[in-house]
Formats: structure tokens, C-alpha cells, sequence
């Protein structure tokens, strides 16, 4: 299933810029970053679950906000992309 994550996570204090680095450290786990606080992930029902757990271990609900939005396959047929792409397409022969 493809999804994309979004977040906000307040950084007024040490423990929220520690709680952003976290999230973001679990979302490039499981996908790849399209813009400083989203995330395209490809995954497994399994792997969401998991995903989802480790966001929620986290989140402070009081400050924090995390949606995870599910998106229609093929997500290829309902995006269109304008500008810069760094996407790289892992379902393809990866050259190196």
C-alpha cells in the first residue's frame, strides 16, 4: 500500500527537536522523504502497523500532530509532480 506521512512536531523545547529527529528517523525507515516534514512510503499492512506503532510511541498528542494519509493505487495515476524530483522509484532495477 502506498501512503504518505506528514508531521508537525513542536521544537520549542530539546525533548521536541529530539521527538522530530525520531519521527524522522522512523519515516526514512519505511520510505523516502519528498519534502522536510512528509514522507512517500511504500508498505506492507504489516509494516504500517509497525510504522504507525512507532509513530505513536513518539507523538506527544498534547503538541505534536502525525497524519498518515492512504493513497489510491496506483499512486503513479494521482499525483502529478511539478519541479525538482528526487524521487527514486524502488519498484525498478536500482543501478548503483
Amino acid at each position: 500500500m502506498d501512503i504518505l506521512v506528514t508531521y508537525d512536531v513542536n521544537t520549542e523545547t530539546k525533548a521536541g527537536q529530539r521527538r522530530l529527529r525520531k519521527v524522522a528517523t522512523v519515516c526514512k525507515n519505511f520510505g523516502q522523504r519528498v519534502q522536510l516534514s512528509v514522507f512517500e512510503c511504500r508498505v506492507s499492512q504489516a509494516q504500517y502497523e509497525t510504522l504507525k506503532a512507532q509513530l505513536l510511541d513518539i507523538l506527544d498528542a498534547r503538541v505534536d500532530s502525525i497524519r498518515i494519509y492512504k493513497l489510491p493505487s496506483p499512486r503513479e495515476n494521482h499525483m502529478e509532480q511539478f519541479g525538482l524530483d528526487h524521487y527514486t522509484d524502488f519498484d525498478e532495477p536500482l543501478i548503483i
